[in-house]
């Protein structure tokens, strides 16, 4: 007998309505949706199938991380589907991964309809994302992904300079920060998270799509920050190697786009912009 047709999911989680939408063009493939606005997409037959550009470019980063095939530590900050944990578990199996999503209900509703494989190494927490690093193990991961965003905005709490610290005691010495950040010309609240985590850490590099850059559109850029010196490279290869290339962006052009701008205190620190007319809806 063949299976059913899935059927969308609806239901109020704790921090809005969440929507699981089947894909028709891929039979156990999910886009997960907060409030209208897109969170993740997944296929469970395919983890490595990375739809949206924002999280190829984050995968990017790992990818470069260390030698193919060799296991990670990971924490993940916002879980939403658990795209990426079942990527990097399908990659370099044999990682251990935290995910930490403030939205309980939210990954209970991902746990019962996208249920993770088994074995995963996929340890999922229910708490803020800044409350957890804070109780975290110093140096004792090898990249942490900031994929936080309450509805299309990063929290506030979330772009301080004790944020940033905080990522950096948890990661160990040559471990890398990956972050997925969205914005629009003129850029000041990307600028002035460059700008904050450049007090931090030693490289920095930005991977965006050109016409972002250039102010054409709002939209998505990934953030990285190490110690160690990042395979700039390797993700310009990666990038440019995209169905929707980007560039990346390192060095005296970064310092450049920076420029003036200053570090995020806490008692300064504002969400991310409202994406205007909403540039990340759905339906």
């Amino acid at each position: 007998m063949a299976e059913p047709e899935p059927v969308p999911v609806t239901r109020v989680v704790d921090h809005g309505t969440a929507k699981l939408l089947p894909d028709v063009d891929r039979p156990r493939a999910w886009l997960l949706t907060v409030d209208g606005a897109p969170q993740s997409y997944v296929d469970l037959d395919a983890p490595t199938h990375l739809e949206f550009e924002y999280a190829r470019r984050l995968a990017h980063v790992l990818d470069t991380r260390a030698l193919p095939g060799r296991p990670l530590d990971a924490v993940h900050l916002g879980g939403g589907a658990l795209t990426l944990p079942r990527y990097l578990a399908a990659t370099r199996p044999g990682s251990g991964q935290d995910v930490v999503e403030a939205d309980l209900a939210l990954l209970e509703l991902v746990a019962e309809h996208l249920p993770l494989p088994a074995e995963s190494g996929i340890r999922l927490h229910g708490t803020d994302a800044r409350a957890w690093l804070e109780a975290a193990p110093a140096d004792s991961a090898d990249v942490i992904v900031g994929d936080v965003f309450g509805g299309s905005r990063v929290p506030a709490h979330l772009t301080s300079d004790a944020y940033a610290r905080g990522v950096d005691r948890v990661l160990r010495a040559d471990g890398v920060y990956a972050a997925n950040l969205a914005d629009g010309a003129p850029f000041d609240f990307l600028r002035s998270q460059l700008a904050t985590f450049a007090a931090c850490f030693v490289e920095l590099a930005l991977i965006a799509e050109p016409a972002m850059l250039r102010g054409r559109r709002f939209g998505n850029a990934v953030l990285v920050a190490s110690h160690a010196p990042l395979d700039v490279e390797a993700l310009v290869r990666r990038a440019r190697a995209d169905a929707f290339p980007a560039r990346v962006v390192h060095g005296g052009e970064l310092r450049s786009l920076v420029g003036s701008a200053r570090v995020v205190r806490d008692g300064d620190a504002v969400a991310s912009p409202e994406p205007p007319g909403g540039a990340f809806s759905v339906g």
